[in-house]
């Protein structure tokens, strides 16, 4: 099972170390990353294993949250995400 993360906000240091971080905390294996910084803001989509995860995803976000609290952080199971991409 995967989970996809996405990080939008003003560029700043250490933004992947915090979210990264926070996922080996609960043992979320980082699978893929994509990033871009666009002027002076960072976006980023992260794919994640969830398989042998210590906690649910709202757990997660909420972690997230607080370890970046300027950034828009959005965490969703991939089945949600590619539903809500699906042409």
């Amino acid at each position: 099972m995967k989970a996809v993360i996405t990080v939008i906000g003003k560029d700043m240091v250490g933004i992947l170390a915090k979210v990264s971080g926070t996922c080996a905390e609960v043992n979320a294996n980082v699978v893929e990353v994509t990033q871009s910084i666009l002027e002076d803001y960072f976006a980023m989509i992260m794919l994640i294993d969830i398989e042998k995860m210590s906690c649910d995803l709202e757990a997660l976000k909420k972690a997230l949250d607080e370890a970046l609290p300027s950034m828009q952080i959005h965490v969703m199971h991939e089945d949600i995400f590619n539903s809500m991409h699906r042409i």
